[in-house]
């Protein structure tokens, strides 16, 4: 950050809210319209406050890591614009000679690589704010709110009764509006991720835009596969068996909806197994056939790393570098993704607040348990296809990174596309499971219920 930042921000941040102001009708109602301008400003407070934290608490990091290579494309810029346009949209290859003294420069310039990807796209929004890292943050976090935003409503269109509720858990999470506004990869998964939810919703379940959803979704899915593709694949078997259940239950035809529900399931299964093993097919990475291999080289360095630099790593078991090891240690990181670290393991302010994050799910997790009973809240959950898509998209979400961060600080950061899925997961669930007894208090007095757009 440097003191062009004092200047700049400013400006660019009434640009910013007055371009909200003027979206704002188009988006939001009677009942959603408070929750506008206190979710966007949080994700302004988390963009700036994670370049300050990762400046004065840190002193470096992945996100002014990415700010050094928009730096160097914009420096090619300055010499010829044909030569800072082939860095910033063809990679500029190797052997172009033209950009070989800026490729040398980068230690991300490899081809597929997403964190240059993620450069590139901040070079690009950096042509319209002088470079500017703050600014180009708050771009970043604008991206992320419009598609949590969409994320929202369409929670609050599945369960309206619920609307205040569901901000908490989409906007006001410390976590999410933290990693998931400045300049990192987080910002543009959590808002892709909520762009592909509510095209899934309008388009495939309400049958409303389809093209328009189709051309929204796809731009979303494309996204995450580009950037954090795992996320796609966590993401699309939940997805399908929520459109497929929803599909089935609009059969009104009792025999006819007890032959389809397996047909749907197959198929859902089917074609969640087909993108699984295609879409990442010669990946180093995220290929099926490497993916238990990669997983353990990934979470042996994390934690090698923690423990050297006295972190705060946690070990779960023993990777074998098979998918079935990966399947043993699933409860166990599923556990360790939603319920830690404990209040005794944070060992630094920002551990500290994720342990309260975590105590809370805790608590709200075994408090439903407590007052519904185990049977009925996994009877609700099976029959209800909002909350399978949230349970299944987070446990397995939560699976994966608890497997292969190892490392509490980098668990923080990876987990938060999960968070507003099992968060509102768990208020509508509560919200239904209290319905026998609100149904009880519609005879004497029918409460109002909110219709959201």
């Amino acid at each position: 950050m440097e003191v062009s930042d004092l200047f700049l921000a400013p400006i660019y941040l009434m640009a910013l809210y007055l371009v909200a102001y003027m979206v704002r009708p188009s988006v939001t109602n009677y009942f959603t319209k408070p929750f506008f301008f206190p979710a966007l400003t949080l994700k302004f407070v988390g963009a700036v406050g994670l370049g300050l934290i990762y400046q004065f608490y840190y002193g470096g990091g992945d996100t002014f890591n990415y700010f050094y290579h928009t730096k160097v494309i914009h420096s090619a810029f300055d010499q010829s614009f044909s030569t800072g346009w082939k860095l910033l949209i063809d990679n500029g290859g190797d052997n172009d000679q033209t950009t070989a003294q800026y490729v040398g420069q980068m230690f991300w310039h490899q081809a597929g690589s997403s964190e240059f990807l993620l450069s590139r796209v901040a070079a690009f929004l950096g042509l319209f704010c002088f470079n500017n890292y703050t600014v180009i943050a708050l771009l970043f976090a604008s991206i992320s709110f419009s598609g949590m935003w969409a994320m929202y409503m369409t929670f609050a269109k599945i369960r309206p009764q619920i609307y205040k509720q569901l901000a908490w858990a989409v906007f006001y999470v410390p976590s999410l509006f933290f990693w998931g506004s400045g300049l990192l990869k987080d910002s543009l998964c959590i808002g892709a991720l909520g762009w592909l939810y509510y095209a899934l919703y309008k388009g495939a379940i309400q049958r409303r835009a389809i093209v328009y959803c189709a051309l929204i979704g796809g731009f979303a899915a494309y996204t995450l596969f580009n950037v954090k593709v795992y996320i796609l694949l966590c993401f699309l078997p939940a997805a399908l068996l929520w459109v497929f259940n929803e599909t089935n239950a609009r059969i009104k035809n009792q025999a006819l909806r007890l032959v389809a529900k397996p047909l749907f399931l197959t198929l859902g299964a089917g074609l969640a197994f087909y993108a699984a093993t295609n879409l990442t097919k010669g990946d180093d990475k995220y290929d099926v056939d490497k993916i238990g291999e990669r997983s353990k080289i990934t979470a042996d360095y994390l934690y090698e790393q923690s423990v050297k630099q006295e972190g705060s790593g946690y070990y779960l078991g023993e990777l074998d570098g098979s998918i079935g090891s990966m399947v043993k240690l699933a409860p166990q990181a599923i556990a360790t993704s939603l319920y830690r670290p404990f209040l005794w393991e944070a060992h630094n302010p920002v551990m500290f607040l994720s342990s309260l994050e975590a105590g809370f799910f805790l608590f709200f997790t075994l408090r439903i348990f407590w007052r519904t009973g185990i049977g009925r809240t996994l009877s609700i959950i099976s029959q209800t296809p909002v909350l399978l898509l949230c349970f299944v998209f987070a446990l397995v979400f939560a699976a994966s990174v608890g497997i292969t961060s190892a490392n509490f600080g980098t668990l923080v950061r990876y987990k938060i596309p999960m968070i507003p899925f099992y968060l509102a997961g768990l208020y509508i669930l509560e919200s239904m499971a209290a319905q026998p007894i609100q149904k009880g208090r519609q005879t004497m007095s029918q409460p109002h219920r909110p219709q959201l757009v």
